[in-house]
């Protein structure tokens, strides 16, 4: 009965975790609603995928406090599918990714989020507040007679504007006064309750779209079981996989950060793949980490498990039995506490830092974050994480030189410092003069190391042009690692034209 003993802790506080899922759950409705629109599907598949993929990550995920459900960055890969194929394709390509995201849970890959850099993480979170911060400028038009969005004008400008006004300053003033109710629930109820009781003119989550219904019912998807079926949705489950997980384990990477403790990788990836493979056998268009939810319930005190799965509990009531109090809440309260998860979100620091780091990193947090915005968050981290490891391959080919004099015996050695991989063969080659070295050559590997198949050939290489030269070629102090990679290599180095009668390649055992 722990788990309802309402005193805070170390892992969350009850009290804040409802209150706080509550406020996320408000926020919820009209972003699972619009991403529902975007994918072309009903607005019941974006809350039934916002409600099952929350509770189910909540409750078995690697990262408590972290809110996840149907996403934008899903949405715009499900919309061809969906026009293409239709929705029972949709629902089956769910399934297909929660397993694929599964396999990568129990393959252990989560822990390869280690290897996205800062100025990618920077890039991302900057993009991702900018894409937040232009999807609610959408609160600000209406649709004319001809069905086409225009800005607001006139009376109803001023009352969006100020109605959102209101809500930000709420949030930003409300925790000085007191932390008894999260600040952004506060600003909701207090703006709800304004236009409500003035009888103000203002849009509101009804306008979307009605959110009433009832529980999500098992439902396998209605497609012919054939290879057919797989060559259609096996590129797209692959492509949503990739996507949910890059921004569920960024997503849990700055969380981590925020509240300084450390979330599970691998087991988000499980959490991810179970909730969405549910999720496509109960009608619902899947789902992932969402970042704006997420900075509202941490900053909201929500950072237990409790208060993911309030928020989708909650959200679930919302569905059931209020769907009318919530379709009266102003669009102006929730775009106002978008605004503030975007002033939240954005790394401003960025701006300042911008000349004290390395100008590669910051065209990499520049580039992420434009991506971002232009295309989607998975091509905007791998953009810049194929950018960051060319500029660390170029930087790190620099480093290979050599120190060169003769021994005793009137040969010539070469002691060979920096790494030596594919960026830096180029450079290697050129170090050495097989045209006028003596008969007798030594490469000393003591300060290098030997990478990659590119390295290899490149010794070989190297090997031939002095054996073509009428030269003896010697490979002296290789290290563990780089006498395995010889080995491996077999035939594709002529170990009897490089090997040493004192050294020998593949089995150097000297210090």
């Amino acid at each position: 009965m722990a788990f309802f003993n309402f005193e805070c802790s170390d892992r969350g506080c009850p009290k804040n975790d409802i209150l706080s899922g509550l406020t996320v759950a408000l926020a919820l409705v009209p972003e699972a609603v619009a991403f529902a629109f975007v994918a072309g599907v009903e607005p019941l598949v974006g809350l039934y995928a916002t409600f099952m993929v929350g509770l189910i990550t909540a409750a078995i995920g690697g990262r408590p406090g972290m809110i996840s459900g149907a996403t934008g960055a899903l949405a715009v890969v499900m919309v061809s599918l969906v026009a293409q194929h239709g929705i029972e394709y949709l629902f089956a390509t769910v399934v297909l990714m929660g397993l694929i995201q599964i396999l990568v849970g129990l393959l252990r890959l989560g822990k390869f989020i280690r290897m996205v850099p800062h100025p990618v993480m920077l890039g991302f979170v900057n993009g991702l507040a900018i894409v937040i911060f232009l999807a609610q400028l959408n609160s600000f038009k209406i649709k004319d007679a001809d069905g086409q969005l225009q800005w607001l004008q006139g009376e109803a400008l001023w009352s969006m504007l100020g109605l959102v006004a209101l809500t930000m300053a709420i949030i930003h003033f409300l925790p000085r006064l007191t932390r008894a109710i999260p600040s952004s629930l506060a600003a909701i109820l207090v703006v709800s309750l304004i236009v409500i009781g003035l009888g103000m003119d203002s849009r509101t989550v009804g306008d979307l779209a009605s959110i009433a219904g009832g529980l999500p019912e098992f439902h396998i998807p209605m497609v012919p079981l054939d290879w057919e079926t797989l060559r259609i949705i096996l590129p797209y489950a692959v492509i949503l996989a990739a996507i949910g997980l890059i921004e569920s384990l960024l997503t849990l990477s700055l969380i981590d950060e925020i509240t300084d403790t450390r979330g599970r990788g691998n087991k988000e990836c499980i959490g991810q793949g179970v909730a969405n493979t549910v999720t496509g056998l109960f009608g619902g268009m899947g789902g992932c980490a969402m970042i704006g939810q997420s900075m509202i319930n941490v900053n909201s005190g929500g950072r237990g498990r409790l208060s993911g799965i309030s928020a989708a509990l909650f959200l679930l009531a919302f569905i059931l039995f209020a769907s009318g109090l919530i379709e009266k809440i102003p669009l102006a309260a929730l775009t106002g506490v978008m605004f503030m998860v975007v002033i939240g979100t954005f790394e401003w620091s960025s701006f300042r830092i911008m000349g004290k780091i390395p100008r590669s990193d910051a065209f990499v947090l520049v580039l992420v974050s434009a991506v971002t915005v232009a295309t989607d968050l998975a091509i905007a981290v791998v953009v810049g994480v194929i950018v960051s490891a060319l500029v660390f391959a170029w930087e790190h080919a620099k480093h290979i030189r050599v120190n060169s004099y003769f021994n005793d015996m009137g040969g010539k050695v070469y002691e060979l410092e920096g790494p030596l991989f594919f960026a830096s063969v180029k450079n290697f080659q050129d170090l050495f003069d097989p045209k006028n070295d003596p008969d007798d050559v030594v490469v000393e590997f003591q300060r290098s190391r030997v990478y990659d198949h590119s390295a290899i050939e490149a010794i070989d290489t190297l090997a031939e042009r002095y054996l073509n030269a009428g030269k003896r070629l010697h490979l002296r102090h290789l290290s563990p690692e780089c006498a395995k990679l010889l080995k491996k290599a077999g035939d594709l180095v002529e170990v009897n034209v490089i090997e040493d009668p004192r050294y020998h390649i593949a089995a150097d055992q000297l210090a």
